[in-house]
This record gives C-alpha cells, sequence and structure tokens, in this order.
C-alpha cells in the first residue's frame, strides 16, 4: 500500500463550514423547492452560500438556489442561527423573495473587480462569484457562488433578472397560479378558490355592496348608477357607483365626455349631517367646464338635506406630486439601508428630514384635516378635485373617512375602505408598483404613503383601531406577491380583460364567469394561519359596541362622549389621549427650555380656521368612537419603525420595542376574555338555566384556538414573561435579510446604511470591490 499524499490547500478549503462536523453540501442535490399550482422551475444551481454577515462567517448557510417564474428560492437543509420568531406564509418560503419585489439584480466578480446591473434580456460576460438581490420591501440578500459551477451561476443570474422584468401582464405570476386552480375547481368552488371562505369585507363589484353603503351612512339623496354596467362610458370607473339621484343616467353620458378618462364624479361617503364626500377628475373642455361644474355642483347641492353649498379642494394645487413623492421616498430609502457608515449622530434627524417623506405625511393629514372641517364645521359638501382622479384623491378621500367615521377603522371596514377608494375607483397599481419595470417615471409609492399617514393617526390613537402595525406592514408586503388582484392591475376593466384573454390564449372554459376570478387579498387565509393572522388583532382596541359579563349576566358596553379612560391612550399622553413618545421632548440644553411661555414669539401666520377647529378639538377629550384628528407638529411625526427598519440589524432591540406591552396587553385581554368565557359556562350550568330534560354541562376550559390575540395567558400561577425571540422587529427577522459589506471602524450610533446600491450601472463602472 502506498501511502495517500494529501492533498493541496485551496482557497476553497479555507472557507468556514456552517457547522462543524459536518458536510455543507452533502444531499444538496436532493433539496426541492416547495411549488404553488402553475409554479414551475425555470433554472436552479447548488452549492451556493447565502451571507448572514458581511464577511464570511461560519452562520452563513448552504442551500441551493432556485429561479422559478414566481420567485428566488434559497433551499437549504441548516436553520438560522440566532433565528428569531417569523410568521409563516404559506406562499412565500423563510428564504424566498417573490420576483415582483425585485428592485435591482447586481453580480459581481471580486477576482476581475467587475459588478453590473443586471436588466431583462441582458448578456453577462464574466462568472459571477457573487449576487446581490435589492428588494422593494428593503432588504438586501446576498449569496456567493465560491463552491459552484460558472455556468450555471450565470444562467440563474440571468434568469432571475429576465424573470423580476416581465414584458407583459400576462407573464405576471398570478395568471397562471389562477388558471391552474381554475381547472381544479369543483363543487362550489369559484377557480379552485372559495368565493365565500373567511372573506367578510364588502368588494364593491356589485350594486347591493354599493346600496349597502348607502343606507350605513344614511345618503338618502344619492343612488346606485349602473351606467357604466360593461365599462360603457369609463374604461377606468368601476361598473356600479353612486351618484346624485337628481342625475339621470342620460345626463352622466353627456356629461363624461367633458372629464379626463371620462370619470363621471363618484360619490365616496355622507357625513350623518348630510353633507357629501365626492371626488371628481379635471374638466378637460374649457367651453363646457363652467357649464358642466354648475350642473353638477347644483346637483350635490341638491343631495344635501339642507342644499348647503358645496366646496372645491384641488389636489393638484396643494400636495406634492407623484414624481416629488417617489424622489422623497428613494432619499428615505437611501438613509435607511443603503449608504454607508458616513454621517454621524447628530445628522441623522437632519437627513430624515432632508429627504421630505414625513413632510409629505404631514401635508396629507394635514389636507384631509381641512377637509374634515369642511365636512364637520361648516356642514358643507366637499368636491375633491384631481386631474386624473386617481392617485392622490385617493388618499386624501381614504383619510378623511378614517378620521370621521369609526367603522373603517375596524379591520373589515378598515378593508373595505381600500376595496372602494383604491381599487374600484382604478389607483393604477400595476403602474404606481412598477410590476412591469417599463416605466420607472410612473412608480410611486402612494399606498404605502398612505398606510404610513394611517400608522401616524394609530400611533396616536392605538385603542381606536381594530388592527395593527404589523397588518399594514404584511398588507404593504402583500402588494409585491403578485397573486391578487387587489394590487396586479390598473382598474377593474383591466382585470377582466387581461383575465379573459388569458382564458382564452391557454383554452380554460369560464362557464357563467365573465373572468378568471383572482384571490383577493383580504382573504388573508391564502397567505397566514388561523393563529398567525391574530397578529393583527390589536388588544387595545374598544369597538362601539363591546360585551361583557356583570353578575353572570353578558351585557353590552357601549363608550359615550362623556365617557373617557386614560387607560385606553397609553402613557404618557396629551390631554386629548395622544401619544408622545420620550424621544420627542426637547433636547438638553437648548433654548426651549430656558425660555418662559410669554417669551414665545408672536405667531406670524394668522390661524386658519380649520386650524382653530383643531385645536378646539384636540382641547377636548377624544372619544375613540367618534372624530380624529392627528396631531400634526413635526414632534408628533415620527419615522415608522418597524416598516423602514425591521431588517436592520443594528436598529433592532431583543426583547425590546412596543412589542413588548403589545405582548402584556395580548395577555391582559386573552385573560379577560377567557374569564368571560368561564362566567358564561358557569351561568349556563346553573340549575336556574338548564331545561329539567337536559343535564347541566360542567364548565370547561375556553379554547384558546379561538382567541383574538396571538399571546396566550397561562394558569394564575405563571409569571408573564417576555420571550427570548420578541425583538423590536417582531414578527420580522433581519437576520440574513440585510447583509451588506463590512466598514471596520463602525459605532453603533451610525446603524443607517449599506452597500452602495439600487444606483446605476455608470456608478457601478466606477467601483472597486
Amino acid at each position: 500500500m502506498f501511502p495517500v499524499r494529501p492533498g493541496k490547500p485551496t482557497f476553497k478549503s479555507y472557507l468556514p463550514l456552517p457547522t462543524e462536523g459536518k458536510n455543507p453540501i452533502q444531499g444538496m442535490k436532493n433539496l426541492e423547492a416547495k411549488l404553488l399550482p402553475g409554479e414551475i422551475v425555470v433554472t436552479e444551481v447548488n452549492f451556493v452560500r447565502k451571507c448572514i454577515g458581511p464577511d464570511s462567517s461560519p452562520d452563513d448557510l448552504w442551500g441551493k438556489l432556485i429561479c422559478t417564474n414566481f420567485k428566488i428560492s434559497f433551499v437549504t437543509h441548516g436553520s438560522l442561527p440566532r433565528q428569531k420568531f417569523q410568521y409563516t406564509n404559506r406562499l412565500l418560503g423563510e428564504h424566498d423573495i417573490p420576483l415582483a419585489g425585485v428592485e435591482q439584480v447586481v453580480t459581481a466578480n471580486e477576482a476581475k473587480g467587475k459588478q453590473k446591473v443586471l436588466g431583462s434580456n441582458q448578456k453577462l460576460k464574466f462568472s459571477p462569484t457573487e449576487l446581490m438581490v435589492y428588494c422593494k420591501d428593503f432588504r438586501i440578500v446576498r449569496f456567493r457562488f465560491d463552491e459552484a459551477g460558472p455556468d450555471s451561476t450565470k444562467k440563474v443570474c440571468l434568469a432571475i433578472a429576465h424573470y423580476s422584468q416581465p414584458a407583459d401582464p400576462q407573464l405576471l405570476f398570478g395568471f397562471e397560479y389562477t388558471g391552474k386552480c381554475f381547472h381544479s375547481s369543483s363543487g362550489d368552488r369559484a377557480n379552485g378558490l372559495d368565493p365565500g371562505g373567511s372573506l367578510q369585507t364588502a368588494l364593491f363589484d356589485r350594486s347591493s355592496d354599493w346600496d349597502r353603503e348607502i343606507k350605513r351612512t344614511g345618503a338618502s339623496g344619492w343612488r346606485v348608477c349602473s351606467v357604466n354596467e360593461g365599462y360603457a362610458v369609463s374604461p377606468s370607473l368601476p361598473e356600479f357607483f353612486v351618484v346624485p339621484a337628481s342625475l339621470a343616467d342620460q345626463d352622466l353620458k353627456q356629461f363624461s365626455v367633458s372629464f379626463a378618462g371620462k370619470r363621471i364624479p363618484m360619490w365616496c361617503w355622507n357625513h350623518s349631517n348630510g353633507s357629501a364626500l365626492v371626488r371628481m377628475a379635471g374638466i378637460r373642455d374649457p367651453l363646457q367646464q363652467r357649464n358642466v361644474d354648475r350642473r353638477i355642483c347644483s346637483a350635490i347641492t341638491k343631495s344635501h338635506p339642507k342644499c348647503n353649498d358645496v366646496l372645491k379642494s384641488d389636489l393638484d394645487r396643494s400636495l406634492p406630486n407623484i414624481q416629488e413623492i417617489q424622489a422623497a421616498f428613494v432619499r428615505l430609502r437611501q438613509i435607511c439601508v443603503i449608504e454607508p457608515f458616513e454621517e454621524n449622530e447628530e445628522r441623522w434627524l437632519s437627513s430624515l428630514e432632508s429627504s421630505k417623506w414625513l413632510e409629505y405625511v404631514r401635508a396629507f393629514l394635514k389636507l384631509s384635516v381641512e377637509v374634515v372641517y369642511m365636512l364637520e364645521g361648516q356642514l358643507c359638501s366637499v368636491m375633491l378635485q384631481e386631474e386624473e382622479d386617481r392617485d392622490l384623491a385617493c388618499v386624501v378621500s381614504s383619510l378623511v373617512q378614517l378620521m370621521l367615521d369609526p367603522h373603517y377603522r375596524s379591520l373589515g371596514g378598515f378593508q373595505s375602505l381600500v376595496q372602494k377608494e383604491w381599487v374600484m375607483a382604478g389607483h393604477r397599481f400595476l403602474d404606481r408598483c412598477n410590476h412591469l419595470k417599463k416605466n420607472d417615471g410612473e412608480e410611486c409609492p402612494l399606498f404605502l404613503l398612505f398606510l404610513d399617514c394611517v400608522w401616524q393617526l394609530m400611533n396616536q390613537y392605538p385603542a381606536a383601531f381594530d388592527f395593527t402595525e404589523t397588518y399594514l406592514t404584511v398588507l404593504s408586503d402583500s402588494m409585491w406577491i403578485p397573486v391578487f388582484s387587489t394590487f396586479l392591475f390598473n382598474c377593474p376593466r383591466q382585470c377582466a380583460e387581461r383575465s379573459r384573454d388569458f382564458a382564452q390564449s391557454e383554452s380554460i372554459e369560464l362557464g357563467q364567469d365573465k373572468a378568471l376570478r383572482f384571490p383577493c387579498v383580504w382573504d388573508w387565509g391564502h397567505q397566514f394561519s388561523v393563529k398567525d393572522q391574530t397578529l393583527f388583532n390589536s388588544p387595545l382596541y374598544v369597538g362601539k359596541s363591546v360585551t361583557f359579563v356583570h353578575n353572570g349576566t353578558v351585557k353590552t358596553f357601549r363608550r359615550t362622549k362623556k365617557s373617557h379612560s386614560a387607560s385606553l391612550r397609553g402613557p404618557p399622553s396629551l390631554p386629548n389621549g395622544s401619544m408622545v413618545e420620550l424621544d420627542t421632548l426637547t433636547r438638553r440644553n437648548s433654548l426651549a427650555l430656558r425660555l418662559k411661555p410669554e417669551f414665545w414669539p408672536p405667531r406670524e401666520v394668522p390661524e386658519s380656521p380649520a386650524e382653530s377647529f383643531s385645536r378646539e378639538w384636540l382641547s377636548r377629550p377624544v372619544d375613540l368612537q367618534g372624530l380624529l384628528l392627528p396631531q400634526l407638529l413635526p414632534s408628533h411625526l415620527q419615522l415608522w419603525r418597524l416598516y423602514f427598519l425591521r431588517w436592520v440589524p443594528e436598529a433592532q432591540i431583543s426583547r425590546g420595542g412596543s412589542v413588548t406591552a403589545f405582548h402584556r396587553l395580548s395577555l391582559l385581554a386573552d385573560e379577560i376574555e377567557t374569564l368571560q368565557n368561564q362566567l358564561r359556562q358557569h351561568r349556563a350550568s346553573t340549575p336556574a338555566s338548564t331545561p329539567a330534560s337536559t343535564p347541566a354541562s360542567t364548565p370547561a376550559t375556553p379554547d384558546h384556538e379561538s382567541s383574538r390575540m396571538y399571546f396566550k395567558a397561562g394558569t394564575p400561577d405563571d409569571l408573564p414573561s417576555t420571550p427570548d425571540y420578541l425583538t423590536s422587529s417582531f414578527p420580522f427577522s433581519p437576520v440574513g435579510n440585510l447583509c451588506r459589506r463590512n466598514i471596520l471602524g463602525t459605532p453603533f450610533s451610525k446603524f443607517l446604511s449599506g452597500a452602495k446600491i439600487w444606483v446605476s450601472s455608470e456608478n457601478l463602472a466606477n467601483e472597486t470591490l
């Protein structure tokens, strides 16, 4: 026997392994991705390393990188170290990235010092050793190909770049997914999807939904109009909507040609005092403008019980345009996760201010308060006027209704509000989300800005909302899952036409249906289990009527304007119950602390009637089931940390942040619910309430699976403690989701930065690795 000569050490032999004594690539070829109906594997590559930190680390994961027509999937035998809790999405795996959520794909070769931003149908002249995927939800995911074959790595990088930029809407995965579900349909299931299920949200795709909304708001002078049935008049309006009762269908058809996109003025909501909120596109015919405007205003005036005047709000003049909003969003993204660690702690707030994101959030909230004043204070109907009536009007009309109507602050009500004012009103989600990546000039995060405005209200009045900021964050993330019709099209007509064309091309028999029925995002069972959906429920919410048990009798507690509870607002609070955090206090050594109130400079600009109305309302105790007005000082508007900083490891607080209060309050709410159930069962088991022929039942422990709260209370002897997995990013985890290059000498305070990305190819050409 000849002695075995030891092999020469290579660069690869020095790579750290994720676990000691175990081959990281053993059995890797047997790994398979979990595929949805209609999903196919395009290409894959073995022996890929997903980076967990900025440098090579024993914590890195080894596995297979797979590109499908729906997602980028990384499959591994390993598990993330120091893994914090993460909710489970039924459509996506732990390491999956939907292709619609990919912002940029960058490849690099360290040895050759080359980098390239990949686009669709581009060539790659070098073999990549690294792949960086920059996501629209602020994630940065990095893969290394040290052990992978060069041909396979090049194919998977090009495939990801190509399939993340579809050339046609029908190439979006939602069509294949819905088509396959349709083929497997049976019984009462439409397109393989349960048309009812747990979905309890009005979709406003039929006249009955609008009828119920008219009755709910008491809009007696308005009617449901079917003049646009079959989209005969306007291509971007829904088939059914509400108009003044005094306008005949023939008048509407005559007026439609004068409006942009033939968008006839559409009713949004009615105040209890009779004033109405209406949205209207611009009148493009200057010769008919005065006549049409007069006729429309006259019809709205007749719909008011007291025939009060109609006031207009020109949104195009009062608010930033979509280009300004998009520019502010890009600057905010740079500050939060992109820029290198160059700015010191003192410049963080000034950088945030210079992005103008919070300034634009304030502008939308401020204008919404002014519209609320017109409706509530002046008792006048308001017409929101925008050139196309498909962008800014969606934000303002939704915020106004959210402030005035507590119904829309419940989970079901909020979802119906988004469905009515965004989806059916024709907000161009396909263009604004830039799903096809054809025109960056059309991209704008208007829906995210709206959710940020909602979060500002929720942050100031947490007990007034039925849902949590986790719900808002997940709703925003759902825009990048191209399965739901909610965020996939520019208008209902486009959804119907594109799905009908796809069904014909695939020879799918539609039967009585006019088009394929895409799943709706409001049926959360598509994405989450019943338990995970309880993360959407707020433990602080006090609805219009809350049941409770008094002396064994179930009663209903109704909150009145004279009944206020400081415990529902959260400490510390202003007199009206709005939240104020400690980090908004004046800095030490500030001149403001040394000035007495009488030395404050006089107000240069006189107070407007809307500001006086808001100040007077804020001086009174808040009615959580009545009008809500936001505090608009810069110190009251804060950065939405859970959304913008959830992937930043340095910003994560272990067992800290607002989630700790959420955990304790959830335990308390669950304990109260458990005691109420026990009291009901105890009363039901007493002889006085039990028929003679029926034996008394023994009280049983309530089923915790039916609880509204995610965190369940234990026995009275159990001491509540904060779980180790709770962090300020809960229920998200930054581990492996924000992998940036390391920069030595970085202090903790300078945590908001990262690799220079979301950049142009020209900038990359000047970069050195």
